[in-house]
């Protein structure tokens, strides 16, 4: 680790002198871009954070939202989403497994007990071993530690693109549910109080974590920055869980942070900084694993399972007890000092940092880099038999059933989780509200690789999407913002039309961004990432029911939104599912023009009588859509005809989100309630039969259920 030379003279004029090898390696880390968002913070200004339901927005740990009553108390939910992209692909088990232990102890210092994961992965070529090899390590590092600490993952995404080769990404977001009189926040309250450490014992795990982050992932990380990768002990966090549980109930904390990106020496003078104090640090106090650690160490290894917590004097002692009681370390570490003093920490009697907590926190220059526009593609398509095509992308792991994923995750511990993983979202019962509590998360990378702008915004929309169509109404939401280098214009130009597409949206939806993280430099041999815009977006409604993605067989099969089928739009393919199979280019598909009035007339239809199904339109199109309708009870029959022949492809495969097939028992009702709003087209019946049949003007396709299952069990196939 090395201070950079400009940071370096920035620091000496500030402080007037040259700094300690403690104080530059905590500079470092903490004006690293995974840190300080040096490249990213200029345009994060793009998105709308404020709304009634928001309590505490970006800045925290994690964001608090209220929720809507029905017949119930006032509840808050935070939300928080985290990368763990750089550590994943070195050790894909521990990366992934201590990316879950950190977004569960955002959740913790806010407060709140964590009650959803949602994960959203991106690996290079399914084909190829080494992306297999480090998705299933992913998924089992996520699953073990979701399923030891007792918090159910209920949702996410999966998506594969040759240029995750070199870089996968993990983002994983946490649900929290909080009383209002129990939130606490990561800033400061009062001089005197003291700094307590709680959990974990501090070993040299994950040392420089958060520079690692901010860098280039080199040809050999895998050997040579294990050492930068934290170890999890989820049996410890679950005690870590249990005993934040007993503080709050006593009310012993006045404010908490986490230990995640760089260590202690982070998150104390981050809650230092937020209260405009100072503190004084004791490190040889910090109760370790390892013998003859330096300062260094103490202050920036990233060993898990550990919070700091400000708490009054004569309240130390029970917290004491209570970590006891737990099984956990604990060690009275230092005290908050009056506003105007400097964070200090002492180790063997000597002074090893005296700077300004905000200065530390705060100082790092923002970065003004040169953004190129990506270029206009062409309209460039293959002609493909239909049943070839079809057969592909039914068949294509991005496509394909995420079973085998979801199914080594415990998704009902906690007994809240009413729609499972597998339908377009999952649907938790907050029974405490009486409320139900949609949650969608994910990108498409083939979305936003053939246009970062729109494509964002088709993210955010298909989120969105995803919620309504069990019948919610999209409410908060919280964003991981994934690109490449960004010294790189042409990689900085697709990583900011991410931000303003995704921002865009979000305010055309009135759905506050309520916070996020940025990941950069998601850049190795392979080259770039796609810029990567994860959403994780939750929807409110009444009750804990929805509509099944799955038929019924006893309505008749209606789309709404489908601007193409009835001759408003160009059903481009630019950014399917088509085109990474078949090849060729394309634009990308138009979107609805008023989204809100959509996504608000779908989330109302979904919960009528007459819906017997609803199952939204997006990755594969409509012939993907259908596929994942028909099961071994249920089947349809579907009729498409179109004026001009050539587009009968496009037609079927189209990815325009915004769309929601509806099995309904009332066809008229949907033509009368969506008049205006959106175009309606009926596709046809369905029925009693396990087959799937449809027809495009001459050609017809004809599979059955088990034909279907089979095409879609891709990655069970290869991974059992």
């Amino acid at each position: 680790m090395s201070l950079s030379d400009a940071d370096r003279d920035i620091v000496v004029e500030e402080i007037g002198r040259e700094p300690t090898r403690a104080e530059a390696a905590l500079f470092e880390n903490l004006w690293s871009e995974h840190c300080a968002y040096r490249s990213s913070r200029p345009l994060l200004s793009a998105f709308d954070s404020d709304g009634d339901q928001v309590v505490i927005g970006p800045g925290d740990d994690a964001a608090v939202v209220s929720l809507p009553s029905h017949d119930g108390e006032e509840m808050y939910i935070t939300m928080g989403v985290e990368s763990h992209n750089h550590p994943s692909y070195v050790d894909p088990f521990d990366g992934a497994a201590t990316g879950v232990g950190g977004i569960v102890r955002d959740t913790l210092s806010m407060g709140a007990y964590p009650i959803a994961l949602a994960d959203s992965l991106y690996f290079g070529d399914f084909e190829r071993e080494h992306s297999r090899y480090l998705f299933e390590g992913v998924v089992e590092g996520i699953s073990h530690y979701g399923n030891c600490i007792g918090v159910p993952t209920v949702t996410g995404s999966v998506a594969f693109h040759d240029r995750y080769e070199g870089n996968p990404l993990v983002n994983v977001s946490c649900i929290g549910l909080l009383e209002p009189d129990r939130t606490i926040t990561a800033e400061a309250q009062e001089p005197g109080n003291k700094l307590v450490l709680v959990g974990n014992s501090t070993g040299r795990d994950g040392l420089g974590g958060a520079s690692f982050a901010s860098e280039d992932l080199a040809e050999d990380a895998e050997t040579e920055d294990r050492p930068a990768v934290q170890v999890g002990d989820p049996y410890t966090e679950k005690l870590l869980i249990e005993c934040n549980e007993a503080l709050l109930d006593e009310e012993l904390v006045e404010s908490a942070r986490d230990l995640g990106a760089a260590g202690l020496g982070g998150a104390s003078s981050e809650l230092v900084a937020k209260g405009g104090l100072g503190a004084r640090i004791e490190l040889d106090r910090v109760h370790e694993r390892e013998p003859n650690m330096n300062a260094m160490e103490y202050l920036l290894a990233e060993s898990q399972e550990r919070m700091v917590y400000e708490v009054a004097p004569e309240n130390v002692d029970r917290v004491a007890e209570l970590a006891e009681r737990y099984d956990l370390g604990c060690s009275v570490i230092g005290e908050l000092t009056e506003a105007g003093t400097n964070y200090i920490c002492t180790f063997d009697g000597e002074i090893v940092v005296d700077v300004d907590a905000e200065f530390l926190g705060d100082g790092a220059p923002m970065n003004d880099l040169p953004a190129e526009d990506p270029p206009e593609r062409e309209r460039d398509l293959p002609t493909v038999d239909l049943e070839e095509a079809f057969e592909r992308i039914v068949a294509s792991p991005n496509t394909a059933s995420k079973r085998w994923v979801y199914r080594q995750y415990d998704h009902e511990v906690q007994v809240r989780t009413s729609v499972l993983p597998g339908d377009d979202a999952s649907l938790l019962a907050i029974r405490e509200a009486g409320t139900g509590l949609a949650f969608s998360a994910g990108a498409d990378p083939n979305w936003t690789d053939a246009a970062p702008y729109e494509g964002a915004r088709a993210v955010a929309l298909e989120n969105a999407t995803n919620v309504a169509a069990k019948g919610a109404l999209p409410h908060a939401a919280v964003d991981c913002l994934n690109g490449g280098n960004p010294e790189k214009p042409d990689v900085y130009g697709g990583f900011k039309g991410i931000v303003d597409g995704l921002a865009d949206m979000c305010t055309e939806l009135d759905v506050p961004v309520v916070g996020g993280n940025v990941s950069l430099y998601n850049d190795s041999n392979a080259g770039p990432i796609p810029p990567t815009p994860t959403l994780a977006l939750v929807g409110v409604k009444e009750g804990y029911d929805a509509p099944p993605a799955k038929l019924s067989g006893e309505g008749t099969l209606v789309v709404v939104g489908d601007r193409a089928l009835e001759g408003e739009a160009d059903p481009c393919l630019g950014g399917s599912e088509y085109t990474a199979q078949f090849g060729g280019t394309d634009a990308f598909p138009k979107l609805p023009a008023d989204p809100a009035s959509l996504i608000e007339t779908i989330a109302d239809v979904a919960d009528a009588d007459h819906v017997l199904a609803s199952h939204d339109v997006s990755h594969g199109g409509l012939a993907v859509a259908l596929a994942e309708m028909v099961h071994e009870d249920a089947g349809a029959d579907v009729e498409i005809e179109t004026v001009d022949r050539g587009t009968r492809k496009r037609l079927f495969f189209n990815e325009q989100p915004g769309r929601v097939v509806f099995e309904t028992t009332d066809p008229d009702a949907l033509y009368e309630t969506f008049d205006g709003v959106a175009p309606v087209t009926e596709l046809g019946e369905a029925n009693g039969s396990n087959h799937l049949d449809i027809t495009v003007n001459d050609d017809t396709l004809r599979y059955d259920a088990e034909e279907i299952a089979a095409l879609r069990s891709t990655i069970t196939d290869e991974l059992a």
